[in-house]
C-alpha cells in the first residue's frame, strides 16, 4: 500500500536532485573548520537570519538544548509558551541536560508581555528560581502551526531586555511562519538574541539544523555541541542538502499551507470533530475529537487501514501535517478519507 504520510514534514525523503547535490559536495573535517559546504550554510543561514554565526547541528532538540545551555545556569527558570516543543518532545532534555525549570503560560502557545512579566520570578530571591530565559517558539507545533505575532514577539523581548531576561526563538519552522506572515525570517528573528531553525521539516532535508547569534555564543556553542555528541566530520554532504534546499524548497511553502487548509476545510465539517480554521496558518493541521465520537487512536488506526497517517497528540487530539512528499491530490484523498472515517 502506497501511503500518504501526514504524520510530520520530518518524514520527506531527498529528492534527486538533492541526491545529486549531495554527492558531488565539497568537503573537509567540519571539526577543523575545514569543511567548505557547511562553512557556506553556515554564513547563508547567519546572513539569512540577520545575525553573526551560526552552527549546523543535527537536529532541532540538539540546537535547543545548546541555546539552553548558552542563556541559563543550572536551578533557571525559563518562560515559554502553552504546550511548547522543548517541554513536550525533548525527553526532557532540558532539565536533563542545562538543570532548569519550565514555566509554562498564555493559550494555545500564545502569551503576552503582561502574562510574561507576571510570570518572572526574579534573581536573588531566598525561595525562587531566578528567570533567565524566555522562548518563543514560531510556529507553533502542537497549537496548529500557529505563528507567533510579531508585535507581541517584539514587546515581550523588548521587555526582556530590559529586565537582564535572555531571548531565544525555536523557530524550527520559521520558514513556514515567513511564508504565511509575508515578512522575511531575518525580520522574525531580529527581536532575538539566538535563533534556531530547522532544514529537515518544511525545506526537505533529510538531517539538520541550526543555531545563530554572535559570534561569542556560537564560538561556546561548538564545544557543546561536541559535548552533546553533535560533533561532526565530512558532513559537507548533509549541508549540501541544505544549500539546494535554500534555494529550490522556499518558495513552495505556501503550496503546504493551501494543502493543509483544503484539509482543515474538509475536516472541519465533520460531525464529532472540533477544529478551529483560524488556528489553521502555516502546513499543520490539529484537530480533536469530541465526547462520544471515536478517539484519536480508533480515528489513526482506521485511517491508517485506509492508507493514510496521521500522528495522535492526545486521547483525542490529532495533528496531520502537509509538505513536499504530498500533492494537492493526495490531500484531498486523505481529507475524503477521514471524512469516510468520522462521518460526515
Amino acid at each position: 500500500m502506497q501511503f500518504i504520510d501526514l504524520r510530520s514534514d520530518t518524514v520527506t525523503r531527498p529528492s534527486l536532485a538533492m541526491r545529486r547535490a549531495m554527492a558531488e559536495a565539497p568537503v573537509g573535517d567540519d571539526q577543523y573548520g575545514d569543511d567548505p559546504s557547511i562553512n557556506l550554510l553556515q554564513e547563508r543561514v547567519a546572513a539569512l537570519l540577520g545575525k553573526e554565526a551560526a552552527l549546523f547541528v543535527p537536529s532541532g532538540t540538539m540546537a535547543n538544548q545548546i541555546g539552553l545551555k548558552l542563556l541559563t545556569h543550572p536551578g533557571d527558570d525559563v518562560i515559554l509558551g502553552h504546550e511548547t516543543h522543548m517541554v513536550w518532545h525533548e525527553s526532557g532534555a532540558g532539565a536533563a541536560n542545562a538543570g532548569v525549570q519550565f514555566t509554562a503560560i498564555g493559550t494555545e502557545g500564545l502569551f503576552t508581555e503582561d502574562e510574561f512579566r507576571d510570570a518572572i520570578k526574579p534573581a536573588g530571591h531566598m525561595m525562587f528560581p531566578p528567570t533567565s530565559l524566555v522562548v518563543i517558539e514560531n510556529t507553533h507545533n502542537r497549537c496548529g502551526g500557529l505563528v507567533f505575532p510579531q508585535s507581541k514577539a517584539e514587546a515581550i523581548c523588548q521587555a526582556a531586555r530590559a529586565l537582564g531576561i535572555h531571548t531565544y526563538l525555536d523557530g524550527a519552522r520559521l520558514f513556514n511562519a515567513a511564508a504565511a506572515s509575508g515578512r522575511s525570517v531575518a525580520d522574525l528573528s531580529a527581536p532575538f538574541e539566538m535563533v534556531s531553525v530547522a532544514l529537515s521539516k518544511g525545506l526537505g532535508c533529510p538531517v539538520g539544523s541550526l543555531i545563530a547569534g554572535s559570534r561569542a555564543d556560537i564560538a561556546r556553542g561548538m564545544r557543546l555541541r561536541r559535548m552533546f555528541g553533535g560533533a561532526m566530520r565530512q558532513a559537507g554532504i548533509l549541508a549540501a542538502a541544505g544549500l539546494y534546499a535554500l534555494d529550490h524548497n522556499i518558495a513552495r511553502l505556501p503550496e503546504d499551507h493551501a494543502h493543509a487548509r483544503l484539509i482543515a476545510e474538509r475536516v472541519s465539517r465533520l460531525r464529532g470533530v472540533r477544529l478551529d480554521l483560524a488556528t489553521v496558518q502555516s502546513n499543520i493541521v490539529i484537530f480533536h475529537m469530541q465526547e462520544g465520537a471515536p478517539d484519536a487512536a480508533t480515528i489513526a488506526a482506521r485511517a491508517k487501514d485506509r492508507g493514510v497517517l496521521l500522528s495522535v497528540f492526545g486521547a483525542r487530539k490529532l495533528r496531520a501535517v502537509t509538505h513536499l512528499d504530498v500533492a494537492r491530490d493526495d490531500c484531498v484523498h486523505a481529507a475524503e478519507i477521514l471524512a469516510e472515517i468520522i462521518g460526515a
